[in-house]
This record gives C-alpha cells, structure tokens and sequence, in this order.
C-alpha cells in the first residue's frame, strides 16, 4: 500500500458501530492497485505474490479491476483521486499499454486531482528502459525501486533476482526514462550484514540521488521461508548501531526521517504515505487489496478482496472477500496505529475530523502513555516522543480497550 509496505490493516472483531458525529468533511481519497506476480517469491516476502507464469492474464486482469472498482465506486461518488499506488507482486511486470487501459478506465470513473501522484513500485531486474519512458508517458510520475541492498552476497540471501550494477543503473535508467521523483527500498539487518556492509549499502543509494529512500529492518515473518528456516541475522547491539549511525547519515545528507521507515528531500515525502499514515480513505483493488473508506454519516469501514489470483479472475466468486466497520472502541487503536508511526504525529483535530469522535475521548489513555514518557505532552499533536518511536507497539497497547 506504501513504500516498503504492503501492510495490510488489522481486523479487530466485534460489536456493531455505536452511532457517531457525522465527520465535517471526508479525508483524502487514494488508490491503491494490487498486481500479485513476481519473477521468484523472496524468502523473507509474507505480501500476497505469487510466482508468474511465462504469460501474465494481463487483459483478465485489467478488466477484473475495473470491474472491481465499478462496484466500489457508489462509495466515492463525487470525490477525486489524490494519489494511485501500484504495489505488488512487481506491477513492473505488467506491460504499459496494460497499465495504460487500466489508467484510462480508472480516470473514467472516478476524476484524477490535477496534481495527482502515481506510483509504480518496480524491480531493477524488470527495468526495461523502453518500457519505463512509457510508464512514464502515461502519467506514471514516481517510481518505487526494489534495491533491498547493492551487495550481491546479501541479494543472494534475500532471493533477488538482480545484482547490484542492475540496481545501480536501475535508478539511472528511471531519471534518463523522465522521473525526477523516485523511491529507493532499501533493507538492513540482513544475514550476516555488519555495520559497515549496512552503511555501504546505504552510502550508495544516497549517491544515487533518489528523492525518497524508505530503510527498514528485514524482520522474519510468519508463513515465509525465513521464518521456517531462519538465517543468522546480526546481534541486537549490532542492528542498533546500524539505526542509529544509518538515520544520521541519512540526516547528514538532507534526507528527512518523516516516518518510521521513511526518509525524504525536502518536500519530497510520499503523498500517498501521508495520507495512509494519518488515516485517509483508499480503495483497493486488484487480488488481496486492502481499503478504508469513511462515509458521511461517520460509518469509516475496512474491506478487503479475494486474496489468490485464480480465484480473483474467477466470475463465480465475488472480489470482496469481507468488511468490517469500526467501532467506537476500535477508533483510537484504529487512528494512532496509523498516525504515530509519523515522526512529526498529526495535529490533534485530524482525530475528530477523521473519526467522528470527540478528542476528548482519548483522554485518559492520553495522560497514561504521556505519564510513560511515550506521547508528547502536546495538546495542539498527537505524536510519540523518541522513546515512543522506538517502543511503538509498547504505546498503542495503551489505546487498546
């Protein structure tokens, strides 16, 4: 759904929603497409991928998403589009012409903004410089680039298909190709990686210039091959040392840390981030998608799609796979999930606004977690303190009911 996240949204069980405030205007809108294929499934990949077959259902597909988005679409009506997301999988795999059709029927049916964002997450082992400029010409206007690391002893580890001259011309190919705004993924705490291997890698993507640089923690999965057969990763003191020296030499370089694992120029942060963080609306489409979508009369509710391809391009099964609307108790577990994982937080009205609820409802697990030196004591934002960030989960339990 974003940079280095095809997070899924968590699904608390419950009773019905009790009535609410209507919400005083509706948040954001943004799209996120899912495209489950990929060349090989990494080892330490738990996102919805599947391994493709020498020829992709690209026309299938495409007319299965629109006619997903077509039933979603009575949810929406009258609102535009602030920001397409295509994850995946590797969206990359797709033709352009595929991705066009599919861009073309989406603008038919719901109104683009005129300063829209659209990312494609891509793999430089998919980078064809023919087809990026075409990405390109579509609109397509950021890109996504799945590095992981430049070191070909930890790629081989991770499963990559590509090395690391691959990924550096990857990035080059992506600025000749048109796209002056790019996302570079890149992983540490990887098998075997010391400090200095972790700042190499790191060296050599802020050397490529990216305006975005998402850096996070492999961590081992359920339902993966790493979880099953763990690899020797470093020593707690290590991946600290790691955190640390890596966040200050991103600082050092003009590269903002804006939210747990991302890093971004100035003015450059993803739009679509930002608006997942601080509890926009998303219609997903395409196998497993994940959305949220709020509605006027204060009803916000999570739905999700049919998970596996075949069943997804199948005419008997439906593409919702389920609903859920929020509760009141879920509400401030639901928002601060989203909203606290910004290092800045959000200014304190986004929560009535996005939520319907009083600000006045997360009082007493408020004055807790600020008691715990975990929230900052700050009545204007809602936002967690250093500690906080680092005990992240440790602090949403205390908004938990």
């Amino acid at each position: 759904m974003t940079d280095s996240s095809c997070a899924s949204s968590l699904i608390i069980g419950g009773a019905a929603p009790s009535p609410r405030a209507p919400l005083p205007t509706l948040p954001p809108l943004a799209l996120y497409i899912h495209i489950p294929w990929c060349v090989r499934k990494c080892p330490y990949c738990d996102f919805n991928s599947h391994t493709a077959s020498p020829v992709l259902p690209e026309q299938e597909y495409v007319d299965a998403m629109l006619a997903d988005l077509d039933q979603d679409l009575h949810a929406v009506y009258g609102r535009e589009l602030s920001s397409i997301f295509f994850g995946g999988g590797t969206p990359s795999l797709f033709s352009a012409e595929a991705l066009g059709r599919l861009l073309e029927g989406v603008k038919r049916r719901i109104p683009f903004a005129d300063d829209i964002e659209i990312t494609l997450e891509a793999n430089p082992g998919t980078f064809e410089q023919e087809k990026f400029v075409a990405y390109r010409k579509l609109g397509i206007n950021r890109l996504s680039i799945g590095i992981q690391s430049f070191q070909q002893e930890k790629l081989e580890a991770l499963g990559r298909i590509h090395n690391g001259d691959e990924a550096v011309r990857a990035a080059g190919m992506a600025r000749q190709a048109g796209f002056d705004n790019f996302n570079l993924d890149l992983m540490h705490g990887l098998p075997d990686q010391s400090l200095n291997d972790a700042l190499s890698d790191l060296r050599q993507a802020i050397e490529l210039k990216p305006t975005h640089i998402s850096w996070y923690q492999l961590t081992l999965e359920p339902n993966t091959v790493f979880w099953n057969q763990p690899p020797v990763l470093p020593e707690d003191d290590t991946l600290w040392d790691i955190q640390e020296a890596g966040q200050a030499l991103l600082a050092e370089h003009g590269y903002a840390q804006y939210e747990v694992s991302a890093y971004a120029q100035p003015g450059r942060p993803a739009r679509h981030n930002l608006n997942y963080w601080s509890f926009g609306d998303f219609i997903g489409i395409g196998a497993g998608a994940h959305g949220k979508l709020s509605h006027p009369d204060g009803r916000i509710v999570r739905t999700w799609k049919t998970r596996l391809p075949k069943d997804y391009l199948n005419p008997a099964k439906s593409f919702q796979a389920g609903e859920k609307a929020l509760t009141n108790d879920e509400m401030p577990f639901e928002f601060l999930m989203n909203a606290l994982r910004l290092t800045a937080g959000v200014e304190s009205r986004l929560y009535p606004e996005r939520t319907g609820l009083p600000l006045e409802s997360l009082d007493e697990h408020r004055r807790e977690a600020e008691q715990s030196g975990l929230l900052q004591v700050e009545p204007s934002r809602l936002a967690a303190t250093e500690r906080g960030q680092l005990f992240l989960n440790d602090l949403l339990q205390k908004f938990l009911s």
